[in-house]
């Protein structure tokens, strides 16, 4: 692992810094995780974290990191340029990019968000979502300040639209991160919530640690960026979802501030590198449901990660920019998915519906039900732990399973 690179902070950033040495101690952290179970309606996963309930973190609005990033060049005077997505932000000395957690400090340019997450929770696997990778194990999910992107329907809206400077930042540098998750239990961590890119630093260092450690990293991505950074990502972790927003040029560009094919792009780098690979398609009324294009969409996934990647086609609920829109009829999502099927993919689930059939696996094959799911009631009903098969046709089901 590459040792970060802190900059000492001149007189003016002090303030900045304060706590940037401090992390949190076990009793904290299986704290934060254990509130996290709370807040979706689960159970803690070990005896330990329920000792942990209630406590306090510790967190500070606006502590920060100053951690030089890898991925920028400089340029015309202490002008710096980032290469993490297709922005490519050119950045005068005191600013930042156009994500708002970077910036040039004396012509380096640096991380603000390096083990700073503003989230951290236990969640089941599931709500990932992941849905063939490890099925209802608990995975630590975190992630910070910031984002590339300004969807219009941005669920984490009040820290991923936000610098880090307004957010309240638990200290958690990846050594203390892998260390506490390996203690209390939990097989996987999950950067999520808001996008990865922006704190690729803190998750390949991460990573790194993580898999010495024995623990799988998992990441939640936008895929609004270069080929350069997916490969990265892809190198590092072993498992990614990948947010496939729409299939037009005008959706992308109206909705979310970026552009199709950027996402067409990371997601061929994704598949090809031979990760695992699962797609969230998050159907907005009046937006991206027009059954045409989605069907398009689901051809061209087909052709380039082939018919096996699961595609989470999620109902969306009324939020940040667009909280005057109605929630996504049921019959719609039914409809897609049933669209999806004819266009050649094979595991295709309806998300933010619980209860609905669709949340189920089922082999391709013979359509025995294999895994049972009800929202993170998760049950193997059919599928055979030896060789990862159907017990009844004996199809075999792809994923990471055990």
């Amino acid at each position: 692992m590459q040792s970060p690179k802190v900059l000492k902070p001149s007189s003016d950033r002090t303030e900045q810094q304060v706590g940037e040495n401090l992390s949190l101690d076990r009793r904290e952290f299986v704290g934060i995780c254990g509130k996290g179970c709370l807040m979706a309606g689960l159970m803690p996963p070990l005896g330990g974290l329920i000792d942990g309930l209630g406590r306090a973190s510790v967190q500070t609005v606006g502590d920060v990191s100053n951690v030089v990033g890898r991925f920028w060049h400089p340029t015309t005077g202490q002008n710096t340029v980032c290469q993490l997505c297709p922005r490519k932000c050119e950045i005068a000395p005191g600013e930042r990019g156009f994500c708002g957690v970077r910036e040039n400090v004396d012509g380096q340019y640096v991380s603000k968000v390096y083990g700073k997450p503003v989230a951290v929770k236990a969640d089941y696997m599931e709500k990932g979502p992941f849905y063939h990778f490890l099925p209802r194990t608990r995975t630590l999910a975190l992630g910070t300040a910031g984002c590339n992107l300004d969807c219009k329907y941005c669920q984490s809206w009040q820290f991923a639209q936000a610098r880090p400077e307004q957010t309240d930042n638990k200290n958690l540098p990846p050594d203390s991160l892998v260390t506490q998750v390996k203690d209390i239990g939990l097989k996987s961590i999950t950067f999520t919530y808001s996008e990865p890119i922006q704190c690729i630093e803190y998750v390949l260092d991460t990573a790194a640690l993580a898999h010495k450690a024995g623990l799988k990293v998992l990441i939640h991505t936008a895929g609004y960026c270069c080929p350069e950074t997916m490969q990265a990502f892809t190198k590092a972790v072993d498992a990614i979802n990948i947010d496939l927003k729409g299939f037009t040029a005008d959706f992308y560009q109206d909705v979310t501030g970026g552009r199709l094919e950027t996402v067409l792009d990371s997601i061929k780098v994704a598949a090809a590198s031979g990760v695992w690979l699962e797609l969230t398609n998050l159907v907005v009324p009046g937006y991206n449901d027009n059954p045409d294009t989605f069907s398009e969409m689901c051809r061209w996934i087909v052709a380039n990660c082939g018919p096996d990647v699961p595609l989470h086609v999620s109902r969306f609920f009324p939020t940040y920019k667009l909280g005057n829109v109605p929630s996504t009829p049921a019959d719609t999502l039914t409809a897609l998915r049933g669209n999806a099927y004819q266009a050649g993919l094979r595991y295709v689930y309806v998300g933010n519906m619980n209860g609905h059939p669709a949340e189920s696996t089922y082999c391709p094959k013979c359509g025995y039900k294999v895994i049972r799911r009800v929202n993170y009631d998760v049950e193997n009903t059919g599928l055979d732990l030896g060789n990862f098969t159907c017990v009844k046709c004996h199809t075999k089901i792809p994923g990471i399973w055990t």
